[in-house]
């Protein structure tokens, strides 16, 4: 299977959101996750309001029923992964929808399509849960 087919499966089982749409999640008690690599967010900041967490541990701190999970949300909190540009976001949410959290999902574009539509970011550079 090529990576682009292994993409398209993993969008399959996601409903994908727009900057706009993440935003009014997030306004709403949503959840957004930020897995892009420590010098991304440091040179292009940071969503508002956004949780760092590394992709290596990201099941784990998301599993809500686990043992490490994150406080502050259940199975029914929406979870928005962010990357970069949407892409490996895409397999991130897939994982946690597999692990038990229905409502997972990620930004279309990524966090560069959410700084393009002007909304809410914070200088970068935030500390990862580990």
């Amino acid at each position: 299977m090529s990576v682009d087919a292994f993409l398209e499966d993993a969008r399959a089982e996601i409903t994908r959101v727009s900057p706009e749409e993440a935003d009014g999640l997030r306004r709403l008690g949503g959840l957004i996750v930020d897995i892009r690599p420590h010098h991304n967010r440091l040179a292009e900041g940071e969503i508002e309001g956004s949780v760092v967490v590394e992709r290596i541990v990201l099941e784990w701190r998301l599993d809500p029923s686990g043992d490490w999970r994150l406080p502050g949300f259940t199975k029914d909190t929406p979870v928005i992964v962010v990357c970069n540009e949407g892409y490996s976001s895409s397999l991130a949410a897939r994982d946690l929808k597999r692990i038990g959290l229905p409502k997972a999902t990620d930004l279309i574009g990524g966090y560069r399509a959410w700084r393009a539509a002007g909304l809410p970011i914070r200088e970068g550079g935030s500390q990862a849960v580990s």
